[in-house]
């Protein structure tokens, strides 16, 4: 058998779609090479904005045995497990923190593989090869984040130095339900009554719901959905991380995954939230509204998307970062852990105690959110 072989790709382009995709599968759309070609094509993570590609990739021989994306970061945006302060204390202290290695996905907090590897592979063994691509001097530290728990626990198996994080996210999952009634039902009555009244005002508002999926997403319903992505962003003083060409291009190689929920007034379009969507899981990522209505974000991004769920038999909703609201709707709290490689030893210690701490009330704050779900005893 060739011997394992570890090779930095500075662009996706320079792997086949077919190679890449056949060690990925289709579970997870944002580790395809149609989502990673779109971001790279369309400039939203680039050199120019501080996304530098430095894709791993294991061979032997001429066979491609291991993906997994990598970037040299030059900042701390778009990943959503914060690192700003570690970054400022340690060049307070006379260091440099950046560039940084990073596996992740650019702008998407959501959990999935991040190393995909070939059948027969020896996953301990592939995880040291790679460990040598961040153990460079032009890097202070590599970071692993929102991977699944499982790769979190090979990944700590196969480097003991690396530094646990923990973070929380609010996630659905079907119990069973069969219909949005059924898990109505499984609800408390109050809660019950509340979503309902939700949507119920969202429909007295003359706003309709409609699902597009596929190629039923034309190219004005698109164009429509990126001027209320815009909006969200421009709310803040400022763009949003991704442009028009990447949601185009989304739309030319991976149709198949996308679901626009679109809301109407009128007959005519005014929000929109776009998601995607694998075999199991649907991923809610991007909205915008053009209009103020009452309790609209919960029906476009949370009903809607547990509603087509249950149509279709997927078991897993993904609604996005942040949001301890969603509780109230049935989204229970998921633990998640980053990991983080520091070179410096006096860097690495001082990341674990705040990781240590951090730990500690994110405990306590998961037990009571728990508590919180609005489902029967």
């Amino acid at each position: 058998m060739a011997e394992l072989r570890v090779t930095e790709l500075s662009t996706i382009e320079a792997v086949e779609a077919r190679q890449w995709n056949a060690l990925v599968g289709d579970d997870h759309p944002f580790l395809r090479h149609e989502f990673l070609h779109a971001l790279e094509a369309s400039g939203a993570a680039s050199p120019a904005t501080g996304w530098a590609p430095r894709h791993l990739t294991l061979w032997r021989g001429a066979r491609l045995v291991g993906v997994m994306p990598h970037y040299h970061k030059h900042h701390s945006a778009g990943e959503y497990v914060f690192d700003w302060a570690w970054a400022d204390a340690w060049e307070r202290a006379g260091g440099r923190y950046y560039p940084k290695g990073l596996t992740a996905i650019p702008f998407t907090p959501a959990p999935g593989p991040r190393l995909a590897l070939a059948d027969g592979e020896d996953a301990l063994a592939a995880r040291r090869s790679l460990a040598t691509a961040w153990e460079q001097a032009e890097l202070s530290s590599w970071h692993l984040l929102f991977a699944e728990e499982g790769e979190v626990e090979a990944w700590q198996a196969a480097c003991p130095a690396l530094v646990a994080r923990h973070g929380v996210q609010f996630q659905w999952n079907d119990a069973g339900y069969g219909d949005f009634e059924g898990f109505l039902a499984a609800l408390t009555s109050k809660r019950r009554k509340a979503i309902r009244r939700e949507r119920r005002l969202v429909a007295e508002q003359g706003l309709s719901l409609h699902r597009l999926e596929g190629d039923a997403i034309d190219e004005a319903a698109l164009a429509h959905f990126f001027r209320c992505y815009e909006i969200t962003y421009l709310e803040r003083g400022r763009h949003g991380y991704l442009n028009l060409d990447f949601f185009q291009r989304l739309r030319r190689t991976l149709a198949d995954s996308l679901l626009l929920v679109q809301a109407r007034l009128e007959g005519r379009p005014v929000a929109a939230a776009l998601c995607l969507q694998g075999r199991r899981t649907l991923y809610g990522r991007y909205w915008g509204s053009e209009v103020l209505a009452d309790s609209l974000h919960f029906e476009a991004c949370y009903y809607q998307g547990i509603e087509h769920c249950l149509a279709r038999g997927l078991t897993h909703f993904d609604p996005g970062t942040q949001g301890e609201h969603k509780l109230a709707r049935g989204f229970a709290p998921r633990r998640l852990r980053s990991l983080h490689y520091l070179a410096d030893p006096g860097l690495r210690a001082g990341v674990a105690r705040f990781c240590a701490e951090e730990r500690r009330h994110l405990d306590a704050y998961c037990q009571a959110a728990q508590r919180a779900l609005p489902f029967k005893a």
